[in-house]
C-alpha cells in the first residue's frame, strides 16, 4: 500500500486564501501536482460540493475537507498549517490545521482503515499539538505515518468496536477498584454519507465523553470499509442507544426496544457530552423514545423505523420520503436516457425503439444509421428503468415500515398498481398496505423453528396476498379512475390555470429545499413524465420543466445575492457557500441553498419561494417542456423552448436575490443576532446534513 502523504503534499504556515473554497482549491491543486489526481478542478468541485452540504470543521481548530472523486487515482492526504485561520463551519471558530482527504471511487478497505485512523487521531490533543509544533514537512509526514502504519492502524481499525471496548474495559477496572456499583452501559452507531472522517471521529468523541461521565459506551462505526457489528450480548445489556448518523442505521432492529437518542453525526463530534448525557437520562426515563420492535420479533418487525414519540403524520411522512428517495435514482437515470434517446434519434423513437432493437444490431444497422440505433438503445433502457418507478416507490415505502420483509410485497403491490392503471397513487397505497401487512404479520412472537421462515417466506407471501389482493379486487379500479381524471384535468389546463399550477409548483419546490413538500412536487412531476408526449400530451413535460426550473432558483439566488449583489450582508462562510451554489443551482440541486436557509430561514425561505413562483409561472405560461427529470442546464437538449426556460430561471433568480437583499437590509432578525446567530447557524449546519437531495 503506497504512502498516503509525502512532503510535497505538506505546507506549513502558509496563506491559502480567506475562504474554505480557496483552501480546498489550493490543496486540490497540490494533490493534482503530485500526480495523485487527474484534475485539480474536478477534485476541488467534489470537495466543495461536500463542504456545502455541511461544514467539515471540528472543534479544536481542525478542518477535514474530503471527497470521493473520480479524478483521484490513489487515496491521498494533503496538509496545510495556515498562517491565517479560515472558517469551515466548526462551532468553536476557524481552523488553522487542515487535512484534505482525497479518495478514489473504489478505494480499498486497507486505505479506508488508515484514513479512518487519521480522522480519529485528529480529536486527540496530543496529536494536534504535535502537528502545530512540527518544524518541517518531514515532521508532518512522520507524524501521520506513525499514526496510521503498522500495528497502530490495525489495532485501531481492525474491528468496529476496538476503541469503545478499550474504554469499557478501563471503566470496568475502575469499577472493580471502586465501590463495585454497576456503571451505565450504552451502545451506539455513527455513520456519515462518505464514511471516511466524521463517522470515526464521532465514535471516538462519544466514547471519550462517556468515559468522562462515568459510563461504558461501545460504538459501531458504519464507515465505508468493513463494518464489524456490535456483539448482540453487548446490545442486550445496554441501557440506551446513541445514533449519531446522517444515513440509515444498518440492521437497526438489533436495538429494538432500547431507549434511543438521535442526532447528526457532526453533533457526535461537536457535542458528544450532550449526547451521552441525553442517553443516560433516556435510560432512566420510562417515557423516553425507543427503537421500535421487540427482541423476539425483530426479524419481521419494523427494524427500520422508530416510535420516538412520532405521531402518525410524522411517521407517514418518513415512510413516503423513504420511498421517494429510493425511487429517484430510477427516475433520474431512466429519464436522462430517454432524453438522450430523443437527442440521438428524434421524438418518433418513442414509438419504435423496441422494434429497432429487435430487427437490427450493431452489425446490421437500420437505414437511419448508427446514431439512430444508439438512440433507440438509450431510449429503451431508459424506458425500462422508468418502468420500475412505481414498484420501487411501493417497495421502499413498505421497507420503511417493515424493514426487509416488506420489500417483496411492496414491489409486487407496485407492479399490480401499474397493471391496474392505478399509477403513482396506486403505488403509494400499495406500498403502505404491503408495509403494514408485513409489519403486523411479523409482530407476534412465533416458535423458534418458525422464525427463520418468517422474513423470507411467510411474511412476503401473506403480505403480498393481502396488499396486492386488495388492489386487484377492491382499490385498483377506483384509484385508476382517479388517476385518469387527474391526467385529463392536467391535460386540459391552459392559460390562467397553467400559470396558477406553475406558481403552486414553484412555491412547493422552494418551501423546504429538499424536504417533504419539495419531494411531493418533484415526485408529482416525474410520475407523469413517461406518459408525456410533445405532440399528444405535453402537460406532464411542462410540469417537469416548471419543477426543475423552480428547483434551480434558490441556490442560484443565494449565489447571486452573496457573491455579487450584497457581499457584505453575508458571512465569509456564506460567501464561500455561495460560490459553490452557482454550480449546485445550475445542476438542479436545491440543497445548495440549505446552509443559507439554516442560518436565516425567515428571510431566505420567503425570498426563495417568491423567485420559484415566478419561474414556475413563466415556464408554464410559455409552454416550456422537459423530457429529462434532472440535470439542470446540462440537459438543455431535452428542453423544449429553451430560451424561455432560461429566461424563467434568470427572472426567478434575480427576483429572489433582490427580495433577499431587501429583507436583509430592512427586516431585522429578532430571534438571533451576533454571536447567538452564529451559534444557531452552526447548530443548523449540523442538522441539515440529514437532508437527502431531491435530485442528487
Amino acid at each position: 500500500m503506497s504512502s498516503l502523504i509525502s512532503t510535497d503534499l505538506v505546507g506549513l504556515d502558509e496563506d491559502l486564501g480567506g475562504t474554505s473554497t480557496d483552501v480546498i482549491r489550493a490543496l486540490a491543486a497540490r494533490v493534482a501536482a503530485s500526480g495523485r489526481a487527474g484534475s485539480a478542478d474536478s477534485l476541488a468541485d467534489d470537495a466543495i460540493k461536500r463542504e456545502a452540504s455541511v461544514g467539515t470543521g471540528v472543534p479544536g481548530g481542525i478542518a477535514i475537507p474530503h471527497a470521493r472523486s473520480a479524478s483521484v487515482t490513489e487515496p491521498t492526504l494533503a496538509f496545510s498549517r495556515l498562517a491565517r485561520t479560515v472558517g469551515f463551519g466548526a462551532p468553536d471558530g476557524d481552523a488553522d490545521i487542515v487535512f484534505m482527504i482525497a479518495v478514489p471511487e473504489g478505494a480499498d478497505g486497507d486505505h479506508m482503515t488508515v484514513l479512518s485512523t487519521l480522522a480519529r487521531a485528529l480529536i486527540r490533543d496530543d496529536f494536534t499539538a504535535a502537528l502545530r509544533a512540527a518544524k518541517t514537512p518531514s515532521d508532518i509526514v512522520k507524524l501521520v505515518d506513525d499514526e496510521v502504519s503498522g500495528e497502530v492502524a490495525e489495532t485501531r481499525g481492525a474491528t468496529a468496536t476496538t476503541a469503545a471496548g478499550a474504554t469499557s474495559a478501563s471503566s470496568s477496572a475502575a469499577d472493580a477498584a471502586g465501590d463495585g456499583a454497576r456503571r451505565p452501559k450504552l451502545v451506539g452507531v455513527t455513520a456519515c454519507p462518505t464514511g471516511i472522517a466524521h463517522t470515526f471521529m464521532a465514535a471516538d468523541a462519544l466514547v471519550a465523553a462517556a468515559k468522562r461521565l462515568g459510563a461504558d459506551l461501545q460504538i459501531e462505526p458504519q464507515g465505508s470499509g468493513k463494518v464489524t457489528p456490535l456483539d448482540p450480548a453487548v446490545i442486550a445489556e445496554a441501557d440506551a442507544v446513541i445514533f449519531a448518523v446522517d444515513v440509515d442505521v444498518r440492521d437497526q432492529g438489533r436495538f429494538a426496544g432500547k431507549p434511543v437518542v438521535r442526532g447528526p453525526v457532526k453533533r457526535g463530534v461537536d457535542a458528544p457530552d450532550a449526547m451521552v448525557k441525553e442517553a443516560l437520562a433516556a435510560a432512566k426515563d420510562p417515557n423516553a423514545a425507543r427503537v421500535s420492535g421487540t427482541a423476539a420479533g425483530a426479524a419481521g418487525a419494523a427494524a427500520g423505523s422508530t416510535t420516538e414519540k412520532q405521531g402518525f403524520g410524522s411517521s407517514l411522512k418518513r415512510w413516503l420520503l423513504t420511498g421517494v428517495s429510493y425511487m429517484i435514482p430510477f427516475v433520474a437515470g431512466g429519464g436522462l436516457l430517454l432524453a438522450l434517446g430523443f437527442l440521438l434519434s428524434g421524438y418518433e423513437i418513442a414509438g419504435n425503439a423496441a422494434t429497432v432493437l429487435t430487427d437490427y444490431s450493431l452489425f446490421n444497422l437500420p437505414p437511419e444509421g448508427l446514431m439512430y440505433f444508439l438512440g433507440a438503445a438509450a431510449f429503451q433502457i431508459g424506458n425500462l428503468s422508468m418502468g420500475f418507478l412505481v414498484a420501487a416507490l411501493a417497495g421502499y415505502i413498505a421497507y420503511a415500515i417493515a424493514d426487509r420483509p416488506g420489500i417483496a410485497p411492496g414491489f409486487v403491490a407496485g407492479a399490480v398498481a401499474v397493471f391496474m392503471g392505478a399509477g403513482f397513487i396506486g403505488g403509494l397505497v400499495g406500498g403502505l398496505l404491503a408495509g403494514f401487512a408485513a409489519y403486523w404479520i411479523g409482530k407476534p412472537d412465533v416458535p423458534r423453528w418458525l422464525r427463520g421462515l418468517m422474513p423470507v417466506v411467510i411474511i412476503p407471501l401473506l403480505a403480498s396476498i393481502f396488499a396486492s389482493g386488495l388492489l386487484v379486487l377492491v382499490l385498483g379500479g377506483p384509484i385508476a379512475a382517479l388517476t385518469v381524471a387527474l391526467t385529463d384535468f392536467l391535460n386540459g389546463l391552459s392559460g390562467t390555470g397553467a400559470i396558477v399550477l406553475g406558481v403552486i409548483l414553484g412555491l412547493m419546490m422552494c418551501i423546504d429545499l429538499g424536504g417533504p413538500v419539495n419531494k411531493v412536487a418533484y415526485s408529482f412531476a416525474v410520475a407523469g413524465l413517461s406518459a408525456g408526449s410533445i405532440s399528444d400530451n405535453p402537460a406532464p413535460l411542462m410540469i417537469m420543466a416548471a419543477v426543475m426550473g423552480a428547483g434551480m432558483v434558490p441556490p442560484l439566488a443565494m449565489a447571486l445575492a452573496s457573491t455579487v449583489l450584497y457581499r457584505k450582508g453575508f458571512s465569509q462562510v456564506e460567501r464561500s457557500n455561495g460560490t459553490a451554489a452557482w454550480l449546485l443551482g445550475a445542476s438542479f440541486i436545491s440543497e445548495g441553498a440549505i446552509p443559507f436557509a439554516a442560518a436565516d430561514p425567515l428571510r431566505v425561505i420567503p425570498a426563495s419561494m417568491v423567485g420559484g413562483a415566478v419561474t414556475g409561472a413563466i415556464s408554464m405560461a410559455a409552454g416550456v417542456t422537459s423530457q429529462a427529470p434532472h440535470g439542470g442546464i446540462f440537459v438543455f437538449f431535452a428542453i423544449g423552448n429553451l430560451g424561455m426556460w432560461a429566461l424563467a430561471i434568470v427572472a426567478g433568480t434575480v427576483v429572489s436575490a433582490f427580495v433577499l437583499v431587501l429583507l436583509k437590509k430592512f427586516v431585522r432578525r429578532g430571534a438571533a443576532t451576533g454571536a447567538d446567530a452564529s451559534a444557531e447557524a452552526a447548530e443548523a449546519g449540523s442538522v441539515v446534513g440529514q437532508r437527502s437531495p431531491v435530485a442528487a
